[in-house]
């Protein structure tokens, strides 16, 4: 016999509970009495953990009609933030909902045996680029109060215990794909293999874990024991570039540069934030511009031709910044949620939303671009802004056009909706927020063409589509705000084994000599006259932006005041 309730609220007597999950258990027999157990109770006046109930007799709890307004949640409000852009406030139910049937996903695909969870549907392999969706999933859902602690904790260390134990590939760093169910190192075939490392999944991997370890202590250990067995000589070089690798036909080794504008500098943040010098990938140089719709649309300036690298201009780089780090600087731990302080990639992000909303306006197209899978061949297009010399032009990964596989993508849909709150970015959210199967997660989206939705769940999709609806509640999800010392800083200090690993070592500080008082400044690379839609903030090493808008702020840019300074030492000359 089964004690059926219902997630809602519960008034009885002197028992009042905020919004719950509640758990149901079934008798192993009939004698067995029926146990309710409900988490975060007030009874009263006095708060609880959890109450249960047991009932020798079957015991029905009805509920009224769903409350209109937000759900409220207790742990989204420690980080609660009323400042930053887009949407604000706390998720309505219907949104609250759809966190649900997005984490509904990572409990259909999930792998009992490793923890970790399919990219795509039932197929069990999985990238370090979807494992770090599956971390945005599992922190959102436990601060949105879609899972409890116990579901959080069991899922997160049963996943880092995982991680830590990966082959690597050649020894050096996580393989490009892994067999979600066995944990091996396979190809994209799913068959048993190394085909190199993607400096592009280990950043972004990088960027989660460091909100893991942020947001809860007490799982730092074990997040800075993964990447503490990894070594990085080959994937970032001297010059603070990242490098990817793949084996090559006759078995060898081939590493190449990785990354291009919008990933790559949203994938070099990850390495950052852990100390690492990646400020070359951080640059947006070489840079062009094509204007679409009357927008300056930033692309990569490399040529593809003599690069071998396709320059596709994308929403999610843009939109991952945004909602994981605010569009700030990885050193910037000032937690203010108003500046975004690399504000040339805040000043992108708004070209990135407007021209889309632009091809909307001036065409009817509803338009939120972002890779994705489609199903059948070829399996996967860059569904782009522009690309190889034409906007709007939908690649697959052989380079031939696939315009029938354009499409509104959810994720981007969703993602454009948190971060721009606008009518446009409403009907965005009105496309995409029922496309979606309650047990098994959002589509991946729905065909410009008219030929209806794409029949695929993804670990990519719905984790980011968690991520934004946790950046309603709480603004940008990276928080500095665990000061512990951190094993990773620490361990193997005085050995040769982080200069051999390539690991940074923040116990060594580089003095500069006395006579560099007065250093020459260097300009920015892209200057105030480029921050057509975001209000310029001069100072520190970067220059931030704020009161973004997808109308030109038409300001002055701010001039800074030079002087002479109090002091200027003399160097000695003593030969």
């Amino acid at each position: 016999m089964t004690l059926k309730t219902t997630r809602s609220w519960l008034v009885a007597g002197a028992l009042a509970l905020a919004p719950i999950t509640a758990a149901t258990q079934e008798a192993e027999t009939a004698e067995d009495p029926l146990a309710l157990t409900i988490n975060g109770a007030i009874v009263d006046g006095n708060a609880y953990r959890s109450v249960t109930i047991t009932s020798e007799t079957p015991l029905t709890i009805t509920t009224s009609d769903q409350m209109a307004g937000t759900v409220a949640c207790a742990r989204s409000e420690r980080y609660a933030s009323t400042t930053h852009t887009g949407r604000v406030g706390a998720l309505t139910p219907r949104e609250f909902a759809m966190a649900q049937t997005a984490w509904s996903y990572f409990v259909s695909s999930f792998q009992e045996e490793t923890g970790l969870v399919n990219a795509v549907g039932s197929f069990p392999s999985t990238t370090l680029w979807d494992t770090a969706s599956y971390v945005s999933a599992l922190v959102a859902a436990y601060e949105l109060c879609v899972i409890d602690k116990r579901e959080f904790d069991s899922r997160a260390t049963q996943l880092l215990n995982t991680l830590r134990n990966l082959q690597l590939y050649r020894g050096e760093a996580p393989n490009k794909v892994y067999n979600a169910a066995t944990g091996e190192m396979v190809d994209y075939a799913n068959q048993p293999g190394e085909i190199g490392m993607s400096a592009n999944d280990i950043g972004r991997l990088l960027v989660w874990l460091q909100i893991l370890k942020e947001r809860h202590p007490h799982l730092a250990n074990s997040v800075d024991n993964v990447p503490m067995r990894w070594n990085f000589c080959n994937l970032i070089n001297d010059d603070g570039r990242m490098f990817g690798s793949f084996t090559q036909s006759d078995g060898e080794t081939r590493y190449v540069q990785e990354g291009r504008l919008g990933y790559e500098e949203y994938a070099a943040k990850g390495f950052e934030l852990w100390g690492f010098d990646a400020r070359r990938a951080m640059s947006p140089e070489p840079l062009d511009y094509v204007e679409i719709f009357g927008v300056r649309v930033p692309y990569d300036g490399r040529d593809p031709r003599i690069f071998k690298n396709q320059n596709y201009v994308l929403t999610e780089g843009y939109i991952l910044d945004g909602l994981e780090l605010g569009w700030d600087l990885p050193d910037d731990g000032s937690n203010d949620n108003a500046v975004a302080s690399n504000g040339w990639r805040a000043e992108f992000a708004n070209r990135i939303y407007l021209v889309q909303q632009r091809r909307f306006e001036q065409t009817g197209i509803i338009t939120a671009r972002s890779e994705h899978q489609v199903d059948g061949r070829p399996y996967f297009v860059y569904d782009s802004i522009f690309a190889d010399g034409y906007p709007w032009n939908t690649l697959d990964p052989t380079g031939e056009y696939q315009p029938d596989r354009a499409a509104v993508s959810a994720k981007a849909a969703v993602g454009l909706w948190a971060l721009w709150d606008t009518d446009y970015t409403d009907l965005l959210f009105e496309t995409v927020a029922d496309l979606s199967v309650p047990d098994r997660g959002f589509y991946e989206g729905l065909y410009e063409n008219g030929n209806g939705y794409i029949p695929l769940q993804t670990a990519n999709n719905n984790g980011i589509i968690l991520a934004a609806l946790l950046y309603k509640v709480q603004g940008p999800i990276l928080q500095h705000v665990n000061e512990n010392t951190h094993v990773w800083d620490t361990a193997n200090i005085g050995t040769d084994i982080r200069d051999n690993k390539c690991h940074p070592n923040r116990f060594v500080e580089e003095v500069p000599c006395c006579a560099c008082a007065n250093a020459t400044q260097i300009d920015p690379i892209i200057p105030v006259e480029e921050f057509l839609y975001c209000r310029p903030v001069v100072g520190g090493s970067e220059i931030g932006a704020t009161e973004c808008s997808t109308e030109e702020h038409n300001l002055a840019p701010p001039q800074v005041r030079q002087v002479l300074p109090a002091s200027c030492p003399i160097p000695d000359s003593k030969e």
